[in-house]
């Protein structure tokens, strides 16, 4: 693979310049505001919690990552777009099983690395099933559907818990709500490119800040709730 492969992947870059993506670059300090936000309010805590820390730590490393590849425009710089992305959806499944659900650590472990599996396997059978591939279909978006079902089924079980893992699941599901629009945004960014030359992939960048923002709030919330009822099994 050529890394300084030039790519063209979205509405607005319509050359090889640095700034010739300028929303899809500049949206990207939502990211940045949403890690700043979370950091502070860590440090403002009577009780800090490392995990969210490092959470919105990454959430920065998204914001970087995606403004290199939207100024830059290569493939060593989708890379670093694209991996900060799995890393949290990763780390973040662990977590909610493991701080939110209340499974030990290896279950919780395993039960990622399946996840992981199924993920990546989840658009090539669709698109067998298919018979057509259905990543440019939907521009890519079919990649982020097992997150969003990830979202809304730890939702729904949390909901049948207690009253804390109730407002956690309430919490992930009105989150999962905000995904599925902000993928919306990214999906049409090519279909309404005729008629918004600056395309919508700017808008996911900012939704997807609130969702990332509002995914270690409601794990960092709902770890200071079980402390405060005594289940320190709860917390990462």
């Amino acid at each position: 693979m050529d890394w300084w492969e030039p790519v063209r992947a979205y509405c607005e870059r319509t050359g090889a310049g640095f700034w010739d993506e300028p929303l899809n670059a500049l949206s990207n300090g939502a990211f940045l505001i949403a890690a700043a936000l979370l950091l502070r309010r860590e440090r403002r805590a009577a009780a800090p919690d490392p995990v969210a820390r490092a959470l919105a730590g990454l959430v920065g490393l998204i914001g970087i990552g995606s403004f290199l590849f939207h100024t830059l425009a290569v493939r060593w710089a989708e890379l670093a777009d694209v991996l900060p992305i799995a890393l949290f959806i990763h780390v973040y499944f662990f977590l909610a099983l493991h701080r939110l659900l209340g499974l030990r650590a290896a279950v919780a472990f395993s039960l990622t690395l399946l996840f992981a599996g199924a993920a990546a396997a989840f658009e090539p059978a669709l698109s067998a099933l298919a018979g057509r591939p259905l990543g440019p279909a939907t521009n890519d978006s079919i990649a982020y559907a097992p997150a969003l079902l990830a979202l809304l089924g730890i939702g729904a079980i949390l909901r049948a818990g207690t009253p804390n893992r109730r407002a956690a699941g309430t919490a992930l599901i009105g989150i999962a709500g905000l995904f599925l629009v902000s993928l919306t945004a990214r999906t049409l960014d090519p279909v309404l490119c005729p008629v918004l030359p600056t395309g919508t992939h700017g808008l996911w960048h900012l939704l997807n800040a609130g969702v990332l923002y509002g995914l270690v709030r409601t794990a960092s919330r709902f770890r200071a709730a079980g402390r405060r009822e005594g289940a320190p099994a709860l917390s990462a």
